[in-house]
């Protein structure tokens, strides 16, 4: 069989990037996917050589099915998101709202990283980002969280420092992705209006500005213990104007087709 009849449809469009990079370096390692002889996908792990073969340039490569460590690594991920969503429960008690709303951002942000194309592991690191980002909330006094009036400007400085105290208490979880580094940086907007680095541009991290527009529309949609929750509309308006100067433009494109197009909603049973 030839190749383009095994290799699964959603690694067909870059098999002749990946050739031209074992070339290129001589040999490379990567994870793809195969079709069986019953169209099922199978993950392997592919070891690829640039050879000469009868005067022709040619590829050698050894496949490896690694359906099990998939398998387990996936029981792993699993277990991990599950201790985290318990982790926000238990916040519930001090922050009703918090727990809630780390899933929900979890939900939007993962449907943005989706539309964006971005790869299944990446989309794991943004749904534990999400279910995480407020966790640095846990060591802010409950009577402000929950306070029905407007913050004094003390209390609001004390609340702004929930994203570096989420970062103490995850940079050193040997997690496989970035997660500290997305969590500090989601109130960072691209202007440099943000906090608590006041980061701009390409040094905000693509996780953080994909939290940053699933945070605000969320925070803009939902009640808070000091206002009634806003339109949806609302929310887009916002993201919409600062689209491109607070808001990375193509997270907030694909924001809008995640809710406009499909339908998306912040119901927790959606």
């Amino acid at each position: 069989m030839h190749l383009w009849d095994i290799l699964a449809e959603e690694y067909t469009s870059g098999i002749e990037r990946r050739i031209e990079e074992v070339h290129r370096h001589g040999s490379v390692s990567f994870e793809s996917s195969l079709r069986t002889i019953d169209g099922a996908a199978v993950p392997v792990e592919v070891l690829s050589h640039s050879a000469v073969h009868a005067g022709r340039r040619c590829v050698l490569s050894v496949t490896r099915d690694i359906s099990k460590r998939k398998a387990a690594e996936k029981r792993e991920f699993d277990m991990l998101t599950s201790l985290i969503e318990a982790i926000g429960v238990s916040t519930e008690g001090r922050d009703p709202y918090t727990a809630g709303h780390q899933r929900r951002v979890a939900r939007l942000a993962c449907a943005i990283g989706e539309e964006l194309g971005l790869p299944p592991d990446e989309i794991d690191g943004i749904r534990v980002a999400g279910l995480l980002h407020d966790i640095g909330n846990m060591q802010i006094p409950a009577d402000i969280l929950v306070k029905p009036t407007r913050l004094s400007e003390l209390e609001f400085a004390l609340v702004r420092t929930h994203s570096t105290a989420a970062e103490q208490i995850l940079r050193n979880i040997p997690f496989p992705w970035t997660i500290a580094d997305a969590v500090v940086q989601h109130h960072e907007r691209l202007d440099g209006s943000g906090y608590p680095a006041g980061l701009s541009g390409g040094e905000i991290g693509r996780m953080a500005r994909i939290l940053a527009v699933a945070d605000t529309v969320e925070a803009m949609a939902t009640h808070r213990p000091y206002r009634p929750a806003h339109p949806i509309e609302r929310a887009l308006d916002e993201i919409v104007a600062h689209r491109g100067t607070r808001y990375d433009a193509d997270v907030v494109d694909a924001c809008l087709r995640v809710i406009e197009r499909d339908g998306f909603t912040l119901d927790d049973e959606a």
